[in-house]
């Protein structure tokens, strides 16, 4: 029977809704969206970094629809397409039902960076992997809201390791035109200019739009003609250059942020600040009341009644503070338009507003400038409170509005191709929309309806994944060093092995070599051939963090030894796609801080859709999370004044924890090879943390603690 032929017109209606598709993010946390771009070109979705748009630009259009005229993929084109087109569509979402005073005025979400996919390297860290989450869980829920952020065209760095170890930082420039963003431009198709004045300086800036499922997420680039040399480098890197460029930064993000919002005729029910990076939003906001004839106490009421504050950093040392002379300087121009002095700003600053030696702190603006404020974790909340008192004299502590949101994951967007796909064989395609039900995944866990040895199948496929991809770039690494003997990685790690990660920023209080503390120690698990373990690593250090760079070196050199080889590596240029990798394969997830220093975490998180447990500290989410059946905790849930002794006390119960519990519960196999205890705390991690630490229940907790009007 011949097959039936494709006709000319779906196969251009087709052609034109993959180029469509490619320019909405919401390929990103779907595995068939992203598989029917891999197929036009495996090497060009490599190379590109998975970047559809890349693939598609590169792909002529008479190669792509004569790739359509294979039935079986124009098969799965269809499906694809037919699938985003109901997502885009769908009115009765979580969002329709539940936020529906939203749809008068969206959320506006301010943050420094967002997260959203590898190819798109404008994120440093857990605060934008959390914002990007934080914005497709929005989309998913049909939640009114607009994202706000900063296009940075050389983004964060790329890391390479020289041969000694120490990390290098490379800063090739993004091209705007091979991304998933369209430049933001007027009703006649001119590009949408707007300005903020920094010192004596007016700063033009345009936007591109990231569209993010249902959400727009809009990026501020300064990168233009008109503007000078300065300028133009505000929005080049990621948290660079010196004071007086993150001041420009934060301006161009918060003030040029809502100029940005008034100019698309949005006017937001509420603006949502990320961290203190955006707060000088309120000093905009101010100025559009007092504009407007409205008395000072009025204006700032106004403000008050409109913007919530999450804080990220439970650490004085890692909130923004500038002096007097730097504010006054860079505000000249905008607070001469308010008829203002530096003084009232700088009191909004001060945690004493009449201390003139104190500095302006972006943490305080955005608390005294916010109708709610919030921590990451519970514990962060009460850490925030202990930090922050000082602005509430005379107030006690219980009464101090700050409070907490636990930060969760995008499940399916962190879910790798093979787990997504094992959840669908097992429980259907609706399991995407049981993330939130406990009861659910308790009788999914608790049924027959999978058994231990699929399980053990999931999880030993995975490991097998991320060992071939360490293997990869590990060889890559060692060319790049001009390296031979390549053969040397063939049998580099073991797929049999209990695999440890550790993935993150290598910042000092996270100490990831806690677990060569004891060198001795370490070196008899990592080589104990009955049973087997080995830790993969992957992390940037901030430019500038000599200490955290000098973890990595120590991390580096210990993979060299000898007697380590193969069983301690380090993988280079930590991102979105490595980390996947990791939180995929890795049996356990160690994390460390520094208790409670982590102000929640979200890292651990990830691991649970593919059977990983995690083995932590009691800091974070990990101390509300951990119930002594579903992972395994490092010390005590309370904090050591001194950081040596809570270095050594932690270290001694990593080691016991790791002797006493992970590995004789890892290599206590049945008969038929299986972990069956081991598997037992697995399915326990997945019912009690799977449908509570997700940003589902993150957003909507957001929507109704601090999104909605109070009746």
């Amino acid at each position: 029977m011949a097959a039936t032929r494709i006709s000319d017109k779906e196969i251009e209606r087709l052609s034109f809704e993959m180029r469509e598709l490619a320019y909405n993010l919401w390929w990103s946390w779907h595995p068939s969206a992203q598989q029917i771009f891999k197929e036009l070109s495996p090497f060009f979705w490599e190379d590109s970094n998975h970047n559809p748009v890349e693939v598609i630009n590169w792909i002529s259009g008479n190669e792509l629809r004569g790739r359509l005229q294979d039935e079986e993929y124009c098969e799965k084109v269809r499906s694809v397409c037919k699938s985003f087109r109901e997502y885009i569509k769908k009115k009765d979402t979580w969002g329709a039902k539940n936020a529906s005073a939203l749809t008068r005025g969206p959320v506006a979400y301010f943050s420094a960076e967002f997260g959203l996919h590898e190819s798109l390297r404008i994120y440093s860290g857990g605060l934008g992997i959390l914002s990007g989450d934080h914005a497709k869980a929005a989309s998913d829920l049909g939640l009114p809201f607009i994202g706000i952020g900063l296009f940075y065209r050389q983004g964060y760095f790329l890391q390479q390791l020289s041969a000694d170890g120490w990390q290098q930082e490379l800063y090739p420039s993004c091209d705007p035109a091979k991304l998933p963003l369209t430049l933001v431009r007027d009703k006649k198709g001119n590009p949408i200019v707007c300005s903020v004045e920094i010192g004596h300086t007016s700063v033009s800036f345009q936007a591109w739009v990231a569209h993010v499922g249902r959400i727009q997420v809009y990026l501020l680039d300064t990168n233009l003609s008109q503007n000078d040399e300065r300028s133009r480098l505000l929005t080049a890197h990621v948290y660079g250059g010196d004071q007086s460029t993150r001041v420009g930064q934060e301006i161009v993000l918060g003030i040029g942020g809502v100029r940005l919002l008034r100019k698309l005729g949005i006017s937001p029910s509420v603006f949502h600040m990320n961290e203190g990076h955006s707060a000088f939003l309120t000093l905009e906001l101010l100025r559009e009341q007092l504009h407007n004839g409205k008395p000072l106490r009025t204006a700032e009421e106004y403000v008050r009644q409109h913007c919530v504050f999450t804080t990220h950093t439970p650490v004085q040392a890692g909130h923004d503070r500038f002096d007097r002379g730097l504010m006054e300087g860079m505000f000249s121009k905008f607070l001469g338009s308010l008829d203002m002095n530096i003084n009232q700003p700088m009191q909004h600053g001060r945690v004493h507003p009449d201390d003139w030696n104190e500095t302006f702190t972006m943490t305080v603006l955005a608390l005294r400038m916010s109708r709610n404020a919030n921590g990451v974790s519970a514990l962060h909340g009460k850490t925030s409170i202990e930090m922050w008192k000082g602005l509430y004299p005379g107030m006690p502590e219980e009464k101090i509005q700050i409070g907490h949101v636990t930060n969760g994951v995008h499940t399916t967007g962190w879910a790798s191709p093979r787990a997504s796909q094992f959840w669908t064989v097992h429980l259907g395609p609706r399991w995407v929309e049981k993330l939130m039900d406990a009861n659910f995944w308790h009788k999914v866990i608790d049924s027959d309806k999978i058994s231990d040895g699929e399980l053990w199948s999931l999880r030993t496929s995975l490991r097998r994944e991320l060992i071939e991809f360490a293997r990869k770039s590990l060889r890559e690494q060692h060319l790049r060093h001009g390296g031979d003997g390549l053969t040397i990685f063939d049998n580099l790690l073991s797929p049999d092995a209990l695999t440890i990660g550790f993935a993150r920023r290598f910042a000092t209080y996270k100490r990831a070599p806690l677990f060569f503390r004891d060198f001795r120690w370490a070196i008899q698990v990592l080589t104990n051939k009955e049973r087997p373990v080995q830790i993969i690593f992957a992390g940037k250090a901030h430019p500038r963090d000599d200490a955290g760079k000098m973890f990595i070196q120590e991390i580096a050199n210990i993979s060299k030894r000898v007697d380590l080889f193969g069983k301690v590596v380090f993988i280079e240029n930590y991102d979105i796609n490595v980390a996947r990798y990791l939180i995929s394969g890795a049996d356990v997830w160690l994390n460390t801080p520094r208790r409670p220093m982590e102000a929640s975490g979200t890292s651990g998180q990830k691991v649970v859709l593919h059977g990983g447990l995690n083995v932590s500290t009691m800091d974070g989410w990990w101390r509300e999370a951990w119930d002594g059946k579903n992972g395994f905790k490092i010390g005590e849930d309370k904090s050591h004044g001194d950081e040596h002794a809570q270095d050594e006390a932690d270290a001694s119960a990593l080691r016991s924890v790791m002797d006493n519990e992970v590995i004789p519960l890892f290599y206590d196999r049945g008969k038929d090879g299986i972990p069956h205890k081991w598997l037992k705390r697995v399915r326990h991690a997945i019912a009690t943390l799977l449908p509570v630490y997700n940003t589902d229940r993150m957003v909507v907790e957001y929507t109704k603690k601090y999104y909605l009007p109070k009746k």
